[in-house]
């Protein structure tokens, strides 16, 4: 029997993460997005998108002209995803440091999800940091979703051992 979660109720200005969609929903962002590699400022942006899926933090999608390109190179690595379709992966090497994967991106995802073909999405664990706004987020948890946690969301969250059957 699989062990069910139980959903904690949100405070003001929160939202549980048992409340978001599945199929997932797609949603822009205009508050800041900020990640930091080897002490270096690797993506910046207001226009970015938040995926929201049951279950799961948010992962957060930064266009490519808010990336430092020239600090990614794409990877062999490739992973399907039954929502936004074959994701690709990216090499992070800036300021003398590298992080194999710790990007990925869709380049044709299905018409609900056009708005981040070609956005990067980032692994907060592969990076030093990660911002929404001010607010430096936590890492999901196993690492194979990429959410973003802020104190603006509640679990428990997918990731964590015992967890992948829920």
């Amino acid at each position: 029997m699989l062990n069910r979660p139980r959903r904690i109720p949100p405070g003001p200005g929160q939202e549980s993460v048992w409340d978001y969609p599945r199929p997932p929903r797609l949603e822009p962002v205009s508050e800041r997005l900020r990640v930091v590699f080897a002490g270096e400022t690797l993506a910046e942006t207001t226009r970015g998108h938040r995926l929201l899926e049951t279950s799961h933090p948010p992962v957060y999608y930064i266009p490519p002209e808010d990336v430092r390109m020239e600090a990614l190179a794409a990877e062999g690595r490739r992973t399907i995803c039954e929502f936004k379709g074959a994701a690709r992966y990216w090499t992070v090497r800036l300021g003398g440091g590298k992080a194999p994967g710790a990007a990925w991106s869709y380049t044709d995802p299905p018409p609900a999800y056009q708005a981040i073909a070609g956005h990067l999405a980032f692994y907060v664990s592969a990076v030093d940091a990660c911002f929404v706004g001010d607010e430096q987020v936590q890492a999901q948890a196993g690492d194979f979703y990429g959410g973003w946690i802020t104190a603006r969301i509640v679990g428990p969250f997918k990731g964590e051992p015992g967890t992948w059957g829920w």
